[in-house]
C-alpha cells in the first residue's frame, strides 16, 4: 500500500492536502486501460479527436471558478493562474487549427521513374508527461494537447508540490468519454514518476537536471523517446545603445515573474561599462515598486515562493553572493509572513562567476547584474554556464542584437525583450547544453515529434529493376 502524501499551502505554511499515490501494479493497469483506448482515439481521426478536445474545453469554462481556486491554493498567487487557464485553453484551439495541415500526409514521386513514396505517420501509442510544480496547469499540458491529437493516449504525472488542479480537471474530463478513456491524470511523487516510465511508449519530462538525468537513463534502458526540459541560468546582455527604460522593464518581467519561478527566468544581467550605473539605478527603482502580495493575493505582484526547499536555495545563493562581496540594493532576504516563505525583488551588483548566483539556478526573484568591457567579454559570460535554454539582448540596431544573439548557445533568444517564449509558442527551438534534450515543444515539431513515419515504395510498373540479378532463363 502506498503512502499518503500531505501537501503543503505556500500562503500559510499548512499541510491542508491529501494525494494517494497509485500501487505500481494500479498505475501498471491505468496504462494498459488507456493503451488499449489509444487503437479507437486514433482510429476516431483528427476531426473526432478535435471534437472531443473542443467539448473539454467547454466543461472547463463551465468548471472555471473551481479550477482557479485550485491553482490559487497550489500556487499562492491569482493573476499568473488566471493566465495559466486563458494559455491553456487558447492552446487547444491553437493546436486544433493547427493539426489538419500539420498531419496531412501525401504521395509523390521519387527519383526513380517507376517507384512511388507515400508518407504516412504513426503515433506512439502511450505518452507520460511528468511536470513541475512552478506552472502546474500549462506544464502539464503544453506536452498532452499536441499530443493527443497527433492520436496519442497520455497519462500525466504532475508534481506533488501543487496538484490540486487535478481534481477539477478530471471532473471535466470525465465529462468526455471518448477523451477520458486515453486520457488521465496520476498523483504521486518521484517513485510514481519512475514506473510511469516502465509503462509508456515515450516520456516528455519537465523540471531539474538532477530528476532529467535519471528521467533520461531510464528511459534509455527501456528503449523509448525521452524528450527533456531542464534547468536554464537565462543571460541578458545589455548593450551600449540599449533603450534602458526598456530595457530595465523587460529584464524587470522577465526575471520576476511568477516570482522568478521560471526555467525562462532571466538569472544573470550583463550590462555595457558606460550604462551600468544607470542601468542598474533604473532596475532598482522599477524593482522597489514591486509589492509582495500580502496580506491578500490582491496586495500585489510577488507572491510566495511556492516549493519549500526553493526558499532555501534562494537563501542560501544569497547568503553565498553577499559572503563573496555582492551588494544588496533592494530585497535581499527570504522572509516568512503567515506560514508562507516570500522574497521581494533583488538586484545585486558587484558579483562574479564564483558567486552560486550567477553559476547555479536559483528560481527566484533575483536579479544579479554584472560590467562587461566588450561584447565579446558578454558573450564569454553568457555562454559560461552548463545551461543553455534562453536569453535576451538588448540593443539600439537589431542587427547588432542578432549578431550577438547567434553567438549565445541557447536555444530561444529574445531581442529587445525577454522571456518571449513565455509567451509565444511558434518558433522551434531546442535546449543547448544541460538544459534538455529531444525535439521542441514550440512551432510544428511540437506536434511531429508524437509520430513515427513510416514510408511506403510502390513499385508502379511490371518490369524488372535495372538492379536486380540478371538470371532469367
Amino acid at each position: 500500500m502506498t503512502k499518503p502524501i500531505e501537501v503543503r499551502n505556500p500562503r500559510t505554511g499548512k499541510y491542508d492536502y491529501v494525494i494517494i499515490p497509485p500501487p505500481p501494479k494500479l498505475l501498471a493497469q491505468q496504462c494498459n486501460r488507456i493503451r488499449r483506448a489509444q487503437v479507437s482515439w486514433q482510429q476516431m481521426g483528427l476531426e473526432g479527436r478535435i471534437e472531443a478536445l473542443q467539448q473539454w474545453k467547454q466543461v472547463i469554462l463551465s468548471e472555471r471558478e473551481q479550477l482557479t481556486d485550485a491553482l490559487v491554493n497550489d500556487t499562492g498567487r491569482l493573476s499568473i493562474s488566471i493566465l495559466e487557464i486563458d494559455s491553456f485553453l487558447s492552446s487547444i484551439d491553437r493546436w486544433c487549427n493547427l493539426a489538419p495541415q500539420l498531419l496531412q500526409e501525401s504521395a509523390k514521386n521519387t527519383s526513380i521513374p517507376f517507384i512511388a513514396l507515400q508518407q504516412t505517420s504513426v503515433p506512439y501509442s502511450l505518452v507520460a508527461v511528468i511536470s513541475p510544480w512552478n506552472f502546474p496547469l500549462l506544464l502539464s499540458t503544453i506536452d498532452t494537447i499536441p499530443a493527443l491529437l497527433a492520436g496519442c493516449a497520455v497519462i500525466v504525472k504532475p508534481s506533488e508540490i501543487a496538484p490540486r488542479f487535478v481534481a477539477p480537471l478530471m471532473t471535466a474530463l470525465n465529462a468526455v468519454p471518448k477523451l477520458r478513456d486515453v486520457l488521465t491524470f496520476v498523483e504521486g511523487a518521484g517513485q510514481t514518476g519512475a514506473a510511469l516510465i516502465e509503462n509508456v511508449d515515450l516520456v516528455c519530462f519537465t523540471g531539474s537536471v538532477e530528476t532529467g538525468r535519471r528521467v533520461a537513463e531510464a528511459a534509455a534502458k527501456n528503449f523509448i523517446p525521452a524528450f527533456l526540459e531542464l534547468g536554464g541560468k537565462d543571460p541578458a546582455i545589455v548593450l551600449e545603445s540599449a533603450n534602458l527604460e526598456l530595457a530595465t522593464s523587460a529584464i524587470l518581467w522577465g526575471a520576476v515573474v511568477n516570482t522568478g519561478q521560471s526555467c525562462l527566468s532571466i538569472e544573470r544581467i550583463y550590462v555595457a561599462e558606460s550604462i551600468f550605473e544607470e542601468f542598474y539605478h533604473k532596475l532598482v527603482t522599477k524593482a522597489s515598486r514591486l509589492q509582495l502580495a500580502y496580506p491578500t493575493i490582491e496586495s500585489g505582484e510577488i507572491g510566495p515562493i511556492i516549493a519549500e526547499h526553493q526558499a532555501a536555495i534562494i537563501k542560501d545563493h544569497l547568503q553565498d553572493a553577499v559572503s563573496k562581496g555582492a551588494v544588496i540594493h533592494c530585497g535581499g532576504k527570504v522572509e516568512e509572513l503567515g506560514g508562507g516563505w516570500w522574497c521581494r525583488p533583488t538586484v545585486l551588483t558587484e558579483i562574479d562567476h564564483s558567486m552560486e548566483v550567477m553559476t547555479e539556478e536559483t528560481f527566484g526573484p533575483i536579479m544579479p547584474v554584472m560590467a562587461f568591457a566588450t561584447i565579446e567579454e558578454a558573450v564569454d559570460l553568457a555562454n559560461d554556464s552548463i545551461y543553455g535554454l534562453s536569453a535576451a539582448v538588448f540593443a539600439e540596431s537589431e542587427k547588432l542584437a542578432l549578431e550577438v544573439a547567434q553567438q549565445i548557445d541557447a536555444g530561444a533568444i529574445s531581442i529587445n525583450d525577454a522571456a518571449l517564449t513565455a509567451i509565444m509558442h511558434e518558433g522551434e527551438k531546442n535546449a543547448f547544453k544541460f538544459s534538455g534534450m529531444g525535439g521542441s515543444r514550440m512551432g510544428a515539431a511540437a506536434l511531429k515529434r508524437f509520430l513515427r513515419k513510416k514510408a511506403f515504395l510502390m513499385k508502379t510498373n511490371s518490369i524488372n529493376d535495372p538492379w536486380w540479378f540478371n538470371n532469367e532463363e
